[in-house]
């Protein structure tokens, strides 16, 4: 980092942090106009802007400046992974059902699965596949494993379906998601950085990462509840959040060798068990999204080059894209369809674990950061992102057309919502 300061003026990060926080700002209320997640539109404005980097012998995106902004993303990845993990709703976590359960694992096992094929068939099939290449492929699978429902919520919402049984099953089922998710993350990149052979020792540390978490977890669960008693709403409590989190993903990273974005995570599902929670929450956001978030997606855009995409990279990049719809469709679906659900809403909580956004991004960064997967991937991880949620709402309202309901009774059993009389 010294080196880094040493090259770098501090003023000349300033000019393209600015362009960076206008164009990221107007393009994300503009996809959020069109029914878009704002993160689509913070990256178009990176890729836009990366535009300039063509121009002769400009000086706004140099090699000083874009490792300063790497920097700076970096610490927004943290910071977006802690906002996830404070947004976890723990007591949800609990009435998780059976249904929940069989639709997550089959929403994570199908994508997984299928994303791994398709990298190994492009990437020199499985007859010389090693340990090492093996880490790659499911790496690939990982990233298609994430979920994001904040769209499929708007439109359940809209609907008026949010509380229904199929609503309610998305909403439980992308909270294990994303848990299984992270933990996947963290497997891996360790697998990936301390070999395959040593197995063991990786898993050891995670258990030993988690165990130590937890335990630091509940003496930071009364400590915190009980500053808040004695300075109720003060912002030393989203001060004590930032450091916890930073500690979390150092400790993470520097002790375990587990992924520092897992730490950050695990930090902020610790802290979203205070009472305070949604103010420590609501601070976090702030911050994040005032510098560090947008400079996170439109670094990716920036970075992204496009010179280097060939015919081979296409063709595994739309089939990597079918793979991340089709597993989620299919496996969140069919595990729903197991548990007795209806075909038609089987159909519909497979439609909604379809979309993607931010997570899938960041575990896909996170691969490209510790060299497991190829950078080329960014432009299909951004077309995953748009489509899914273009599509899903869509199909949502369309399966609904016909049907009007008044939510007149529903228990914890998912009783069928009674129709209109």
């Amino acid at each position: 980092m010294s080196d880094l300061l040493a090259q770098i003026s501090y003023f000349e990060i300033l000019l393209p942090l600015a362009l960076i926080l206008l164009c990221a700002k107007f393009l994300s209320l503009l996809g959020k106009k069109l029914g878009l997640p704002q993160v689509v539109g913070m990256l178009i404005a990176g890729i836009l802007l990366g535009l300039i980097k063509l121009i002769p012998s400009q000086t706004i995106f140099t090699d000083d400046t874009l490792e300063g902004l790497s920097f700076l993303a970096k610490i927004g990845v943290i910071l977006l992974m802690f906002s996830a993990g404070l947004e976890t709703d723990i007591k949800q976590f609990k009435k998780c059902g059976l249904p929940s359960v069989v639709i997550t694992l089959g929403g994570v096992i199908f994508p997984l699965g299928f994303g791994f094929l398709v990298a190994a068939a492009t990437g020199g099939g499985f007859k010389h596949m090693t340990s090492d290449s093996a880490i790659t492929y499911l790496f690939y699978g990982t990233i298609l494993a994430a979920t994001s429902v904040s769209v499929t919520v708007a439109a359940l919402k809209e609907l008026g379906k949010l509380n229904s049984k199929v609503g309610t099953s998305i909403i439980e089922a992308a909270i294990l998601d994303d848990i299984i998710g992270v933990v996947l993350l963290s497997l891996f990149v360790g697998l990936k950085r301390g070999n395959a052979s040593n197995a063991g020792v990786v898993i050891g540390k995670m258990v030993g990462f988690f165990a130590a978490a937890a335990a630091l977890g509940v003496v930071l669960h009364y400590a915190i509840n009980y500053v808040e008693k004695k300075h109720p709403h003060s912002r030393r409590l989203p001060i004590l959040g930032f450091a916890i989190c930073f500690f979390f993903a150092y400790a993470a990273e520097e002790w375990f060798e587990v992924a520092d974005i897992t730490g950050a995570y695990v930090a902020g599902i610790i802290l979203s068990t205070v009472r305070e929670h949604e103010y420590i929450d609501r601070k976090v956001e702030i911050s994040n999204y005032m510098v560090f978030v947008p400079v996170f997606f439109a670094n990716i855009g920036i970075s992204a080059n496009f010179s280097s995409i060939d015919a081979h990279t296409i063709g595994f990049g739309f089939a990597f894209i079918a793979a991340g719809l089709l597993g989620k469709l299919l496996g969140a679906g069919l595990g729903a369809l197991s548990c007795k659900y209806s075909l038609k809403d089987s159909f519909r909580v497979g439609v909604g674990m379809m979309v993607r956004a931010e997570v899938v991004l960041v575990c896909a960064q996170k691969g490209i950061d510790n060299g497991i997967i190829d950078p080329n991937i960014m432009p299909f991880v951004l077309i995953l992102i748009i489509f899914s949620a273009l599509i899903a709402p869509l199909v949502l309202k369309l399966s609904y057309r016909k049907e009007r309901y008044e939510f007149v009774s529903y228990d914890p059993y998912f009783e069928e919502q009674l129709p209109r009389s």
